[in-house]
């Protein structure tokens, strides 16, 4: 159903997707990668070169923490191969405040600063709250509507990813719903679980891989994550993961899938990731 395919470039082994499921990690530098994910003696420069050839996507972590320039986006568009997608943190600036109805000109700054240069690669926008941010709807409404669709005829896609209790409810995912943004699916011990499907992509964060594990998750746990996300990319829903609201009244017949391994071991997370994409390579 879902088939991957592996091409030469060089000296790198290239992964290709060919379907609506991406997987890949957060950040592509981490000294513990070299000498094990990244091969010893490869020039730093050229790991984000390495990485999106084993990987289909990266969450990129440091837009949330300052703004890159135009030239950053421009030089990682240009070292990635074709298909292959970042996903960004929004900056903690927009949304590390009381009143997110007052992040437009934020959003705006973000939005127009340069992100637009990875063109066909810019995948969704993570907006991600602090776990003390609890849930408004007057106020969260109000930021829903300060998130364009597109901008300057580039389509837009956007997540928040919510860490506070009071946001599991059937009327947040209603809100979600309305405006298509999607909500992070985690499986983190006290972030809540959201599993409700709100726009046309499911955007996954594992946080739980493990040291003790070869591959960071255990078979497993990445034989039920294939199987959520060839459910998800189908358009349905996974019937292990118990819904919040009453489900959509017209599912899509397909949607696009991104899965991040993220935190928990951190050293684990490029085998994680590669494992899971091997798993989502087999046939049916």
């Amino acid at each position: 159903m879902h088939n991957l395919g592996c091409h030469q470039l060089g000296s790198l082994r290239v992964v290709r997707q060919h379907d609506s499921i991406r997987v890949g990690i957060g950040g592509w530098t981490f000294e513990p990668w070299r000498g094990s994910f990244y091969p010893s003696g490869l020039p730093q420069r050229r790991e984000l070169e390495f990485a999106s050839r084993r990987l289909t996507s990266i969450e990129v972590n440091g837009t949330y923490y300052g703004a890159q320039k135009p030239e950053s986006f421009i030089r990682w568009r240009e070292e990635t191969p074709d298909g292959f997608v970042f996903s960004l943190k929004g900056p903690r600036f927009t949304t590390n405040r009381r009143a997110l109805a007052e992040a437009g000109a934020s959003i705006e700054r973000f939005l127009t600063g340069g992100v637009l240069e990875l063109k066909e690669k810019l995948g969704p926008i993570n907006w991600q709250m602090l776990p003390t941010k609890q849930f408004d709807a007057e106020d969260f409404e109000a930021f829903l509507k300060l998130l364009p669709p597109q901008v300057d005829g580039r389509r837009l896609r956007h997540v928040v990813e919510v860490r506070h209790p009071s946001f599991v409810r059937p009327d947040f995912v209603a809100l979600l719903r309305a405006y298509g943004v999607a909500a992070v699916v985690a499986d983190h011990a006290t972030h809540p679980q959201l599993p409700d499907p709100t726009a046309p992509f499911v955007y996954v964060r594992l946080q739980c891989s493990s040291e003790r594990e070869e591959t960071g998750y255990p078979p497993a746990a990445l034989a039920l994550w294939t199987k959520r996300a060839r459910a998800w990319a189908s358009g349905k829903v996974p019937d292990d993961l118990p819904l919040i609201a009453p489900p959509e009244r017209k599912p899509p017949r397909s949607r696009e899938v991104f899965i991040y391994l993220i935190s928990g071991f951190k050293p684990k997370a490029p085998v994680a990731a590669m494992a899971l994409i091997e798993r989502l390579s087999a046939s049916d």
